[in-house]
């Protein structure tokens, strides 16, 4: 066995002893979970911005509004988007078994492709930070329906579908660049992270705020930190372990 393996399996060790004696984890979910579903992130090497820098004025909320053709662009690549059709891992799957267990507290992700509720996780626990790419909502009024519904206009021809009630443009239910964060979903985690014994941080670099603030609010208030990704993050020197490689491979065998 080399250095290297040896140190990750000491890390997988000490993980598994915090996690086993912890009584209210907080875990907090990125991109990097995902990955191995199929879904690219989106600042990575290979990430969907860094290939294509015209994907993000689709998540930006004054040229969606104003641009039709934005618009457009933006039902087409829902049709096209690998997350259509992707199914949890074994990363998804590890935190249902976390949950089972009646030690998780909360589940914040950034992400918004919905595979933790279909990996089994209580929708109850999880808080979507971005908001979900499941449904779709009118920006007039605000009503709220299935992403499928909509996208069926779209094969059925309609490249821009409006409300069907109030006319109104139809977005995904997504936190834009430009929208504000739901402020009760905030508090949620802010609340769980001051009262958790130990934060679990997977699949994130930890820069994007106000949500990666949760590492330090807990490790102030006295948890113990875990953090699993495949590269460096920004809040390395706070965890208490470190863990580097596959998600989907190193998550269950910490729980």
């Amino acid at each position: 066995m080399s250095a290297e393996d040896r140190n990750l399996e000491a890390a997988v060790a000490a993980a598994r002893r915090l996690i086993d004696a912890a009584r209210r984890i907080l875990v907090l979910t990125g991109a990097g979970i995902s990955t191995d579903s199929g879904i690219p992130d989106f600042r990575g090497p290979r990430g969907l911005w860094t290939r294509n820098p015209e994907a993000e004025k689709m998540a930006t909320i004054q040229h969606y509004v104003a641009d039709p053709e934005v618009r457009k662009r933006s039902w087409r690549s829902r049709l096209e988007s690998p997350a259509l059709h992707a199914e949890p891992n074994d990363g998804h799957k590890a935190l249902v078994t976390l949950e089972r267990r009646g030690t998780l507290l909360a589940l914040l992700t950034q992400n918004i492709d919905g595979l933790h509720q279909r990996a089994g996780s209580s929708p109850s626990l999880v808080v979507e930070i971005h908001g979900t790419a499941r449904d779709v909502t009118c920006l007039a009024c605000g009503e709220r329906a299935p992403m499928e519904r909509a996208l069926a206009r779209v094969r059925a021809g309609e490249e821009d579908p409006s409300c069907r009630s109030c006319g109104g443009i139809l977005k995904a239910a997504t936190i834009s660049f430009g929208q504000s964060l739901v402020p009760e979903d905030l508090r949620r985690a802010e609340q769980a992270a001051r009262s958790c014994d130990l934060m679990l941080a997977v699949g994130t670099k930890l820069s994007v705020y106000p949500i990666a603030g949760v590492v330090p609010v807990a490790k102030e208030a006295g948890a113990r930190v875990v953090i699993v990704n495949a590269e460096p993050t920004e809040m390395d020197a706070l965890a208490d372990v470190i863990l580097r490689g596959s998600i989907s491979a190193l998550l269950p065998r910490l729980v």
